[in-house]
């Protein structure tokens, strides 16, 4: 009785990575990018602190609307970082 040749095993792909790009270099923030932020964050702050003590002018009390303007410059002073390199 003739024997079988059996089942042909394929051949598993070889996983091949495509070829490196050389990565084009980014250009660094200027020198004054990093303080700028920092001063926002911090001008943000002392807004907050201020409203809260009472020594904004014309104010006898705490405003919401001081509250806000500081912590959107907390907001994009943090959003600048993100984009700082």
């Amino acid at each position: 009785m003739p024997e079988s040749k059996g089942r042909q095993k394929k051949k598993p792909a070889r996983y091949r990575a495509p070829a490196q790009q050389p990565k084009a270099r980014r250009k660094s923030s200027p020198r004054w990018y990093g303080p700028l932020l920092i001063g926002l964050m911090g001008l943000g702050v002392l807004i907050i602190v201020l409203n809260y003590v009472g020594m904004i002018p014309g104010q006898d009390q705490a405003d919401a609307l001081y509250l806000w303007i500081g912590l959107g410059l907390i907001g994009l002073g943090f959003v600048g970082t993100t984009f700082w390199y």
